[in-house]
């Protein structure tokens, strides 16, 4: 196993949500210890394809019979080069720097009201910091439609979030950054922290051949392109969307090709399918757990309680006979 992250193995999700308030835990770290491989420190820095060589960080080069590349992807980040001051929440070091950030902020700025965002902005909410979320759409809109998104931005306004829609691409301004300019204003705050998505972790597959500006293309096999290489996760995207690729960098996706990869690398039959559509956010106190295919349109069918209540269970049926199923603040 070749990591170049100094903190070791640890989950991701909690990094935006439990994290933010209390720390990393020990239940969400990962005891490597019992693996009998080689564990390297480090960053994959190349992939010689031919030899079957990957070279980490310093030189070292460790050869492969079946690789798995599972290097995630990187926050996105708006500052300019050079410019300092810009918040992101990737790993754990990015998150504790946050947390710091957080214990003394009374203001911020969040740049993407997507899931990472929202859950953010929940946990400035939460410590009485006034914070404004900013985007080009409705909060959660382009993931779970027009009718969740209204609820998530009622509730998120009820606890004083307030939301900013820009026309024209943002910029972050001043050095340490100390605000926002969207269109033709400036919103100042203690913090600045960018949710405006990821980019995958490719870097060390140039010239490859394996990689392209949207990930590392995978069959249902979780095989690419070359014989004896896999990949899983968030630097993935699946060629059979061939017309349309895209990264689908939700945590149940990862742990399922994680799965189907290990099996594929060893030449056994996967127990799952690389998909897995489920996935959950925790947005201002309120878990949103979602089953099934998106993007959601029109109304759903209520099957129990009411959003207005914050406890409802929601159904939306799709054009091809498939089912979404969404918990909307159920215990």
């Amino acid at each position: 196993m070749i990591s170049g992250d100094p903190d070791g193995a640890y989950a991701r999700p909690p990094l935006s949500k439990r994290v933010l308030a209390d720390g990393i835990g020990a239940s969400d770290r990962w005891d490597l210890s019992d693996l009998s491989l080689l564990v390297t420190a480090g960053r994959a820095t190349s992939l010689d394809v031919s030899r079957r060589l990957v070279t980490v960080d310093g030189g070292e080069q460790i050869a492969y019979d079946a690789l798995i590349a599972a290097t995630g992807a990187h926050a996105r980040r708006l500052a300019t080069p050079g410019q300092e001051g810009e918040l992101v929440v990737r790993t754990l070091a990015q998150a504790a720097v946050l947390r710091e950030h957080l214990d003394a902020a009374e203001s911020a700025v969040i740049v993407g009201a997507g899931f990472l965002g929202m859950e953010v902005a929940s946990a400035c909410a939460a410590r009485g910091i006034a914070v404004t979320v900013v985007d080009t759409e409705p909060p959660l809109h382009r993931i779970l439609g027009p009718f969740l998104s209204e609820a998530v931005h009622a509730r998120a306004a009820q606890q004083g979030v307030t939301f900013r829609r820009a026309t024209t691409p943002v910029e972050l301004v001043g050095n340490p950054i100390e605000g926002v300019r969207i269109d033709d204003d400036v919103v100042t705050a203690d913090l600045v922290v960018t949710c405006a998505g990821e980019t995958p972790g490719t870097e060390w597959l140039d010239g490859s051949g394996l990689a392209n500006e949207v990930g590392v293309g995978i069959d249902d096999r979780c095989a690419t392109t070359e014989p004896g290489i896999f990949a899983a996760g968030d630097v993935t995207w699946l060629r059979s969307h061939v017309d349309a690729p895209r990264r689908t960098p939700f945590w149940s996706n990862a742990i399922a090709q994680g799965r189907v990869a290990a099996a594929s690398a060893l030449g056994i039959r996967a127990c799952c399918a690389p998909v897995d559509e489920y996935f959950w956010t925790e947005v201002m106190g309120l878990s949103i757990k979602v089953i099934g295919p998106l993007p959601l349109v029109g109304p759903p069918t209520v099957l129990e309680g009411s959003i207005e209540n914050g406890s409802a269970l929601l159904e939306w049926r799709h054009d091809d006979g498939r089912r979404t199923v969404v918990s909307y603040g159920m215990k």
